[in-house]
């Protein structure tokens, strides 16, 4: 399915409100014989947009029997699927205003503070202790200005954050390909974001896809910069198609990296799956990335 999140969240209502790839080391995914044992060094999830064609819960079937310990990326109306299955949500939605309009807006921080406020508490009651969130659009503003801004609309939702013991993500986008105009496309600008706020509850979502799109240097920047970062995502490159021998970044190695800085979070699959068997490709992934 050609779609991509930016779609997937027009559709979505949120109830709360490199090197290249070595062949040696793709294969086909097997068929499922049951639940697969992970070695545990790497806590998967995976990003439910992707697999719009599936149900929740077959989703959820699917992420039990491969090894998978989160489904991400829902709104409130879905946890009950993952309790059902003892999936954790990763990344939860706390707002339903989108990525093209974010923090950088001052117009849209009096209904981002309602907003989070109303779900961060449930999030948190769920055990759910990652919620997303986006700069918005430049709109022709001054980066500089749009930071000033985030810090103001954010500083009072980190107080709720803070207070009910959850993180909120701003998640890294690249404005080359997908999203155009997007604020926060640089590491950098995110690492000052998150240094002005101050605030041990705020990181960042680095996502693997659209920073070395817009970067590249991934390990290094991971290695720099991996207090800054509470979560991260995958995709090939280019495409955001499966992370095999198509692309140009090597996953085992950026895994390998991560788990070397000590992190303990969660890694989200976080690319469009081109073959029939949806859940192969994903399988196929967990296998690469689990080092």
């Amino acid at each position: 399915m050609n779609i991509s999140r930016k779609e997937a969240l027009k559709k979505m209502a949120v109830s709360s409100l490199g090197v290249a790839m070595a062949p040696s080391i793709i294969s086909q995914a097997a068929p499922s014989t049951g639940k697969a044992a992970r070695k545990g060094n790497i806590n998967h999830s995976v990003c439910q947009w992707c697999y719009g064609k599936k149900t929740i819960e077959e989703l959820c079937e699917a992420a039990v029997d491969i090894g998978i310990k989160s489904v991400e990326l829902l709104g409130e109306k879905d946890w009950p699927m993952l309790k059902k299955y003892n999936l954790h949500c990763a990344m939860a939605y706390g707002s339903n205003i989108g990525l093209n309009k974010g923090f950088n807006d001052p117009s849209l921080h009096a209904e981002l503070l309602k907003q989070f406020t109303a779900s961060i508490p449930k999030a948190a009651d769920a055990g759910f202790t990652n919620v997303i969130t986006f700069s918005g659009n430049r709109n022709g503003m001054d980066d500089m200005v749009g930071l000033e801004n985030c810090a103001k609309g954010l500083e009072p939702v980190m107080k709720v954050a803070e207070k009910y013991g959850v993180t909120i993500s701003m998640e890294l986008l690249n404005s080359k390909r997908n999203h155009p105009d997007y604020m926060c496309d640089l590491t950098p600008w995110g690492v000052k974001l998150v240094d002005k706020l101050g605030s041990p509850n705020f990181k960042l979502l680095y996502d693997i896809y659209h920073m070395q799109i817009m970067e590249g240097d991934v390990i290094a920047t991971i290695k720099e910069f991996h207090p800054y970062i509470s979560h991260y995502h995958t995709g090939g490159v280019p495409g955001r198609n499966e992370i095999d021998e198509t692309q140009e970044l090597y996953y085992p190695a950026i895994m390998k990296a991560i788990i070397e800085t000590g992190f303990k979070g969660y890694v989200a699959q976080e690319f469009i799956p081109k073959r029939e068997d949806m859940f192969a490709s994903l399988r196929q992934s967990i296998d690469i990335c689990d080092v």
